[in-house]
């Protein structure tokens, strides 16, 4: 029997025996470490997983249309021509006065070339439903590449925010050439411009209008070629110029003649050559934790840096910035100080080299236990199987274009306890055959221990492996998130299984017979065996004993599932990143002005600055700041008006604090809030989320079919949730009052004169809005050089300018453009919002206090709506998957994170579920019977009786990665149940009573047991205290302990309870089966 021939051996045997001898070994393991030391060194490194989520807005500007007719006779039309492109799953529509957007967003995994290409073809073939007067389609793709990696500040003592985006733009033409460089945005200053302010007075007096005035300068900017003339044996190029270069050459320009004399424009206007008038500010202060004493406020200009699609973020930050330090003294001049304020490469490095380091310290520790547990041959083959086993995953990480990323170097470490298992197993089992059949050769015992533990291992790898794998079906954005955990563990416990057939026999071999070992010391048994042993007997001898242990045990998992609905352990998707900055978003009443919204900016920034982890912060009033992968989603980089404002926040390193970021950025809403309500401003905290980005927290969607009933409605909501404890930050999209002059045409009075209705509505938007009339061509600027022409500040300010404002009639009759309208205060017209054809109000909020999960304030929540819809005594329909049925329903749609938390626990349940369904397959066809795959797999949910209780004595949340740890422990789990159940029919088949083998497997085989338990711990514990993944580490830790502890006893009583009036049988079976 131990001495088989080589032909007659399984799987394992062959590849041990073809690798034992074969001097092609130490090449091959050198060789694999090697590729993968280059592979981990290639691969691109990011902060973040790639996602393919494609999203396309689309713009089309409808000028002089009210929402409602936008609604109606534009957007219901595009949003029906877009619902009919296959794999789109949301539709977004807003209308706004003059303007609607549609953004498009495609079902997660979707090609973003694919989708683009639906898109345009799409859009453009259905431009002919597009009323008359739309403009045309502008589309943007948006994507996660978009979100800039690196955010450089300008900023200097005694310097402007025009001279510095002029520094920003001649830097921005460097940072264009770096390689692997995407999108670049200056973000504030002010650009050059020569800027036209026309006097009404004096175009009147030379009898031009403002119209004519912009057609004439248009006219006078242009130059072509004029072909070509030969001379002699020479041919010349021909070119006429007439471009405008300079104000000097704008000023000269002859408008008109007046009495017999040209009228230059200067003669009409002041023409300035300058910064342009836009309404925005961006300002730098720097706070407590910073070295530079001044705190600000400095104006500041932002250049932000997009990469390319899969490029290494780490490798295109450092690029840059050493092309910024080359820069310095030369296109930098000295007195402009250049600060880091986002570098996401340098985030991604630190975050991808803590966790290798997280690798590497697991490695080593697991090498320990082995080392303290076998002992120190045993421990170095696993020192070098481990390594080995990595190196191959990083292989086909490189070669398949994975990034390396917090998720798929976390699938690693996760693994590691895992895949160290089959090591053991096979070290241990030649271990023992060295020691009992002492009279083969060493070689030959090898080959029979490999082979005799084969195919057990294998079908204990495929349990582990079918565990996680359906994991990698979640759907949704979390998907991409979670698919690299099980693919990387399951190729890695793959591998495993190969080197553990391959490698570790080799291993062992060379390192025995260099260091052999002499003799085995035979180990009494322990003092908790003695008691295991005592206790056991009690429980099988005396059957109504064991009946109540098991429902002892029942009794404690169900008081542990109980823990959950007393709120004890609280359920979220994903708990609070630990991350270098937050963003305050302030959206002011909307008819504040810039300079209102730059008031309370400073106010809230001249607090920020004085909390002790503030390093810098950067206030962006009119525009938005450098947005993130939350801000894409959200839409921030389109906040553009007076009345919006950012104010980004950056921490000192989180090695430097001892609060986390979130907790930092709860302490600050309190006294941000106050200033907030002061200056009638809504306010939200936005951090950086540690997985996929929502629209907000909490979103509460609101459908009705009367827009006047759910706008009310939707008002009601949002004051029932500012009087709900924990719930902060409400909002909605129904924007305040804002107040507008009409400027309404006498149509019958203008064209008695002579004068179009047209003419009049262009010179108002002329004079107060301006008109960028061309572009200036001065060759040594950065930016385009904008001619634009409008009225002086001072008179845009005073509408009784009109009257002085005059067109001419046929007959030369000057009118004053006062004479041909009147003014009307109104109330701007409200946006109209869809969400998948159907109009929508959305109220938002953010959790903060209290359980901090969105889940328990929906369930809260839902009691509050079916009570209002009571007291209006309409029926208030309440879904929470999807969006209502009909278009005529009163209804609210739950969304925003707990969309995601549902999703995410959904599919993990039914992951679960299908994992049962898959082990227990396995089982069955292993041990040829229904009942004891049960036996086996009742082990599984005893993990949850250390889990549940280890998460609320910990303070943490039960997240996704919790759930993983449930999971993953369900296939450790039962591969311990294998390995007693085996052990205990192994024992029945050599004759032992069913009472004594049940006793002796848990005696005996009880050292595997905790060593696989134990290295699983020990490779859990290095991220234990890791923000995101110490879920994970908690239900590994505390399930292998529950379980290994709990199962030890559990299994053998349950097989025993089950087969004791069957032992004739099993012990039939069993003898079959060994044959």
């Amino acid at each position: 029997m131990h001495n088989k021939n080589e032909n007659t051996y399984g799987l394992a045997g062959r590849i041990a025996s073809s690798f034992v001898n074969s001097r092609l070994t130490p090449i091959l393991i050198i060789t694999f470490i090697l590729l993968g030391v280059f592979s981990t060194l290639k691969i691109p490194r990011e902060e973040e997983p790639q996602i393919n989520v494609p999203m396309f807005d689309i713009m089309v500007p409808f000028y002089g249309a009210s929402p409602k007719e936008i609604e109606k006779h534009l957007m219901e039309v595009g949003e029906r021509k877009l619902w009919e492109i296959p794999g789109v799953e949301y539709i977004y529509s807003t209308a706004q006065p003059n303007f609607a957007m549609f953004t498009v967003q495609f079902k997660v995994g979707t090609s973003p070339e694919e989708a683009a290409n639906l898109i345009y073809t799409k859009t453009f073939d259905n431009k002919d439903f597009m009323p008359r007067g739309a403009g045309e389609p502008l589309i943007k793709f948006r994507s996660i590449d978009d979100v800039p990696i690196l955010a450089l500040t300008f900023w200097g003592e005694g310097k402007d925010d025009y001279y510095l985006r002029r520094v920003a733009a001649r830097v921005q033409t460097e940072i264009n050439a770096v390689q692997n460089v995407s999108e670049t945005k200056i973000i504030g200053g002010h650009k050059r411009q020569f800027i036209v302010h026309f006097e009404p007075e004096l175009l009147a007096i030379h009898r031009l209008t403002p119209q004519s005035l912009a057609g004439i300068i248009k006219m006078s900017n242009a130059r072509l070629p004029s072909g070509h003339y030969n001379k002699g044996e020479l041919k010349f190029l021909a070119e006429t110029d007439a471009f405008i270069r300079s104000a000097d050459d704008l000023k000269n320009i002859i408008v008109g003649v007046y009495n017999g004399h040209p009228v230059k424009l200067s003669d009409v206007a002041k023409v300035n050559d300058g910064s342009d008038e836009e309404e925005l500010s961006v300002n730098m202060f720097h706070g407590a934790a910073s070295s530079v004493k001044d705190s600000g406020p400095k104006p500041a200009v932002t250049l932000s840096v997009a990469k390319r699609r899969g490029a290494n973020a780490t490798e295109v930050s450092r690029a840059v910035l050493s092309k910024i330090n080359k820069m310095k003294g030369r296109d930098i001049p000295d007195g402009v100080n250049v600060t880091v304020t986002r570098n996401y490469g340098e985030t991604a490095k630190a975050k991808s080299d803590e966790l290798i380091y997280h690798m590497l310290l697991a490695t080593l520790s697991v090498t320990l236990l082995i080392f303290l547990t076998l002992g120190i041959r045993e421990a170095a083959v696993v020192l070098v199987a481990i390594p080995v086993t990595l190196a191959l995953t990083m292989i086909i990480y490189y070669l398949y274009g994975y990034t390396l990323n917090r998720i798929t170097l976390f699938a690693l470490i996760f693994s590691i306890g895992i895949l160290v298992d089959d090591a053991i197993v096979v070290v241990e089992n030649i271990n023992r055959h060295c020691l009992i059949n002492y009279k083969n050769s060493f070689f030959r015992n090898i080959l029979n221990a490999v082979n005799e533990v084969g195919n057990p291992t294998i079908l204990a790898t495929w349990t582990v492996i079918a565990s996680i794998l359906p994991m990698a079906f979640v759907s949704g954005m979390m998907g991409p998130y979670m698919r690299p955990i099980p693919i990387g563990a399951s190729v890695a416990m793959l591998f495993s299984l190969f080197v553990a057939f391959a490698f570790t026999p080799y291993l062992y071999f060379v390192i025995v017979k260099r260091w052999p070992k002499k003799h085995c010391e035979n180990v009494n048994e322990s003092r908790i065996d003695r008691l295991y042993r005592k206790i056991m007997k009690k429980l099988i001898y005396n059957t109504a004993a064991g009946k109540k242990f098991i429902i002892f045990t029942a009794v404690l998992l169900i008081a542990v599932i109980a823990m959950l609905s007393f709120r004890l352990v609280i359920f979220k998707t994903l708990p609070f990143d630990n991350k270098n900055e937050f963003q305050v978003v302030i959206n002011m009443p909307e008819s504040s002005s810039l300079k209102r919204t730059q008031e309370a900016l400073k106010k809230m920034a001249e607090y920020l600055i004085s909390v002790p982890e503030v390093r810098d912060l950067q206030t962006y009033a009119g525009t938005s700041a450098p947005y993130n992968f939350n801000g894409l989603v959200r839409h921030y980089f389109l906040r553009s008006e007076s009345y919006q404002g950012d104010i980004q926040v950056n921490l000192s390193d989180k090695s430097k604090r001892k609060r986390q970021s979130h907790e930092i950025a709860a302490s600050v809403r309190g006294p941000l809030k106050e200033i907030a309500d002061s200056y009638k401003a809504r306010l939200q905290i936005a951090e950086v989320p540690p997985g996929p980005p929502v629209m907000a927290t909490l979103m509460i969607e609101v459908y009705d079919p009367n827009p006047e009933n759910q706008r009310q409605l939707a008002e009601e909501i949002k004051n029932l949730l500012k009087k709900t404890k924990g719930i902060v930050d409400v909002d909605s999209y129904i924007p305040d009052p804002q107040p507008i002059i009409r400027f309404l045409v006498d149509r019958q009075k203008a064209t008695l004169n002579g004068i179009a209705a047209s003419d009049i509505v262009q010179t108002a938007a002329i004079s107060l809005s301006g008109y960028n009339i061309d572009s200036a061509h001065v060759e040594d600027e950065n930016e385009p050089v904008d001619i634009r022409l409008r009225l002086s500040p001072e008179k845009r300010s005073n509408f009784s300018t009109l009257k002085e404002i005059k067109f001419f009639s046929p007959n030369g009759t000057a009118i004053p453009m006062a004479s041909l309208v009147r003014q009307e205060i109104g109330i701007e017209n409200q946006p109209v919002y869809h969400k998948n054809l159907q109009r929508v109000i959305y109220v938002t909020a953010d959790i903060a206090g209290g359980s901090e999960s969105p889940v328990y304030a929906v369930m809260d929540l839902k009691k509050e709506i079916e009570s209002l819809s009571k007291t209006r005594g309409l029926e208030i329909k309440q879904y929470f998957i999807h969006q209502p049925y009909s278009s005529s329903e009163t209804a609210i749609k739950w969304d925003g994170e707990w969309h995601i938390t549902y999703e995410v626990f959904r599919d993990l349940g039914l992951a679960f579920i299908m994992v049962l369904i898959l082990i227990y397959i396995l089982l069955v066809a292993w041990f040829e019977d229904f009942l004891t795959p049960f036996i086996i797999m009742a082990a599984i949910p005893m993990a949850l009786i250390g889990i549940i209780p280890a998460h609320w004595g910990m303070g943490a949340f039960f997240t996704a990665t919790s759930m993983i740890g449930f999971i993953a422990s369900a296939g450790i789990v039962v591969r311990n149940s294998i390995i007693l159940v085996d052990f205990i029919n192994m024992k029945v088949r050599e004759g032992m009573e069913l009472k004594e083998a049940v006793i002796e497997a848990g005696v005996v085989r009880f050292r595997p047991m905790l060593l696989t338990a134990l290295a699983v711990i020990v490779g859990a514990g290095v991220i234990l205290f890791d923000p995101i993944f110490q879920g994970l580490a908690i239900s590994l830790i505390s399930g292998q302990i529950a379980a290994t502890l709990l199962s030890r006893m559990a299994v053998p009583v349950l097989y025993y309870l089950a087969f004791k009036g069957k032992e004739h049988k099993l012990r039939l079976t069993a003898v079959e089966k060994g044959e």
